[in-house]
């Protein structure tokens, strides 16, 4: 449920409001935007007398929501939430890069692609330190000396990291990773997603390979229902029927979701493609549908590559494709 508060309600009269409210049981959260004001309630709201509510004085208008996402719900968040990442903003009108290889192999390759990204616009180095693999023989990541690998690639170039999780026992190691990538098989690891409600640190949350939009908004709200707010969404592909790439990039998500929810959405062409020379119009394209931000694999050598190497653009492709998605920003927002 939600109570649009009149333009004029006062400070005292919201802090009455809500005190009353939270002696009902409920959870109150409080959405100043431009024009109103918005309490939104979470819990039983079926106590609540919405016709009492709607005659105080300071109320505009209650609204009962639907469905069964409500912290990341825009009925209940109406203006763009827009998330900080080591001062860098995505959401809103804020736009991010994020770029670099799918595994960390070594020092050398981590540095040069980030170098490389850097030069070429990215702001967010990613890398994979935990890496879930299909097969128990592929290479499974360099762990905790990836991690450190990363942090030293940060601290040449300034950029912040992202990196996955795969275990909640792992936490205590992402202390200095500025995000956290919850990945497409562990979309609906509960323990894994409450545990991430309570780590105070911006979630990048990658849709999984078979799962609704409604059910990456219900793994959004395990994360904010433990008061993090800062969620991002990837929309990264979904298993389909079709074989000419590895999975089918939905990019009508881009738009649903910002319908629906107040979140950041990035999107991930790379994993969705499978296929390197899939990826730049697949990303041009989710810039032109709206996404907040894009989420590339970069690779120096991609031939070479210890995992993904056939979806990993080369720096100079990385930097080909990252003008083009400038240009196509430009155009949306008329400065094209």
């Amino acid at each position: 449920m939600v109570a649009v508060l009149k333009a004029d309600a006062t400070r005292e009269q919201i802090d009455s409001l809500t005190a009353w409210l939270e002696g009902r049981g409920l959870s109150v959260h409080l959405s100043k935007g431009a024009t109103h004001t918005i309490l939104g309630l979470i819990g039983d709201t079926s106590q609540i007398d919405t016709e009492l509510l709607e005659g105080l004085e300071m109320v505009e208008s209650v609204k009962r929501i639907s469905e069964p996402f409500k912290n990341a719900n825009r009925k209940f968040h109406p203006e763009d939430t827009v998330v900080d990442i080591g001062g860098l903003k995505i959401g809103g009108p804020h736009f991010q890069l994020i770029a670099g290889p799918c595994s960390v192999e070594s020092q050398e390759q981590i540095l040069a692609v980030a170098k490389s990204v850097r030069a070429s616009g990215a702001s967010i180095l990613r890398g994979g330190a935990f890496k879930p693999r299909t097969s128990p023989y592929d290479f499974q990541g360099l762990r905790a000396d990836g991690i450190e690998l990363l942090l030293e690639a940060k601290k040449q170039t300034g950029m912040p990291i992202i990196t996955e999780i795969m275990n909640a026992n792992h936490l205590p190691m992402f202390e200095r990773v500025d995000v956290i990538q919850v990945g497409a098989r562990n979309m609906q690891n509960i323990e894994l997603l409450k545990e991430l409600g309570m780590a105070r640190k911006p979630v990048l949350l990658k849709r999984g390979l078979a799962n609704t939009l409604q059910e990456l908004l219900m793994s959004a709200e395990y994360i904010m229902a433990g008061g993090n707010r800062d969620v991002i969404l990837c929309e990264r592909g979904i298993r389909t029927f079709e074989t000419y790439s590895r999975n089918t990039l939905d990019l009508s998500a881009v738009p649903i979701l910002r319908e629906l929810t107040h979140l950041p959405v990035v999107v991930d062409p790379s994993h969705a493609s499978g296929l390197a020379r899939l990826v730049p119009p697949m990303a041009m394209a989710a810039a032109a549908a709206g996404a907040h931000g894009l989420m590339i694999e970069v690779h120096n050598d991609p031939v070479n590559a210890l995992c993904d190497g056939a979806q990993s653009l080369t720096p100079e492709q990385f930097a080909d494709m990252a003008e083009k998605v400038r240009r196509i920003r430009g155009v949306m927002s008329g400065d094209g």
